[in-house]
Parts: structure tokens; sequence; C-alpha cells
């Protein structure tokens, strides 16, 4: 059984879309521990409508915050306080994909960030996309998960730059998953395309 950590080099970069991939490639459950803003469309709502399979089940949040920004900050605003103790993984014997918010060090309140909830079981996607500053983010983010021990792969999304995924990859000496071409939508047939092209890599991992 497989539990994948997807995260990002920043906000933006195709978190959601890979992790609807990911869950119909390996018709896995989805979690996404932290949901801040959107709460009539949140990420678990994205990613229910673009799958196909009917293996998938798609667990709640154990916080779901108003206001769309850091989660200690959208705590905050709302008089809370965001305890990672209370963030339990989901019980399913199916494979998990699970989906961070931002960054992996986000903050959930004044001593702990999105890196605390990635257990020492979870293999870790990466998602990169091309924007001035995306190697220097990429690096450290990929370089901070190895340094800890994890095992990482990365994926890039949008349009390809050669100079910008090259270096990344020789730097870091990580396994590259493959790349989520810029789309006009993501639909479930598209989500269904990509899936079908990653499932044996990802089986893999």
């Amino acid at each position: 059984m497989q539990k994948i950590f997807i995260t990002g080099i920043s906000t933006e970069v195709g978190k959601t879309i890979v992790s609807a991939i990911f869950t119909e490639a390996l018709q896995a459950d989805y979690w996404k521990p932290v949901q801040a803003g959107d709460l009539d469309n949140t990420d678990t709502d994205k990613v229910k409508s673009l799958i196909s399979n009917d293996k998938s089940k798609f667990h709640p949040s154990s916080y779901e915050l108003k206001s769309a920004m850091s989660p200690h900050a959208a705590a905050d605003i709302e008089g809370i306080r965001i305890d990672r103790f209370h963030i339990t993984e989901p019980d399913t014997d199916n494979n998990l994909v699970i989906e961070g918010s931002g960054g992996i060090l986000v903050p959930l309140n004044e001593e702990d960030t999105m890196f605390d909830i990635i257990m020492p079981d979870y293999k870790v996607v990466v998602v990169s996309r091309n924007y001035l500053g995306s190697i220097n983010h990429s690096l450290l983010t990929i370089n901070w998960l190895l340094h800890k021990g994890y095992e990482v792969a990365v994926i890039f999304s949008g349009k390809e730059n050669k100079y910008t995924e090259d270096i990344i990859l020789q730097k870091t000496g990580v396994s590259l998953i493959g790349r989520v071409d810029e789309e006009k939508e993501f639909t479930k047939e598209v989500i269904k395309k990509y899936a079908e092209k990653f499932q044996d890599i990802l089986t893999t991992l």
C-alpha cells in the first residue's frame, strides 16, 4: 500500500491536478489534511469531480478554514489554533494520496509547519512549475526533504523549460515522474489520459 504526499514549490503550481491524476492512476483514496479557503469548492471537491474510477474514497479534511491564506493565519482569524496531533491520517486499506497546502514550510501554527505532518512512511512528490525563481524554490524544497531522509520524486507542470528542469534534476538527483502539460481544460478524460501515462512509474515509487 502506497502513501504519497504531494507538495509544491509554491502555490498554484498544479498540486490538485497532480493529486487527481495520482488518485485516478492508483485508484487511491484522497485526503487534504488542511483546506484553507474556497469551502464551496474545496480541493477535495475538485479532485472528486475529475475521478472516473469507483474505488477511490474522499476523506474529510481535519481542518476546513474560510480564508484563502496560510493555515496559521486563517485559523487565527477564526479564533482557533491548528493542532497537528488532531490531523489524523484516515484509516484505509487502499493507497492514499495526500495533498499538502502550499509548500512544506507553510506554517500551521507558531511552531509547526506542513512538513511536520509528513509521516516517515510517506513518499513525497514535489510539483515544480517554471517561473522566475522556481529553480531556487525547487532546490530548497527538494534538498530539505532529502536532508530529512524522505524518498522524493519530482513532477513538472506547465510549459517545458529544459534549462530549468535539467538543472533541478542534475543538482538533486531525484527521479522524474514526468510532466503535466498546459491543457485547455482538465476534464475526467484528460486526467484519465495522464493517469494511464504515469500508472507504471507510480506503482514503482
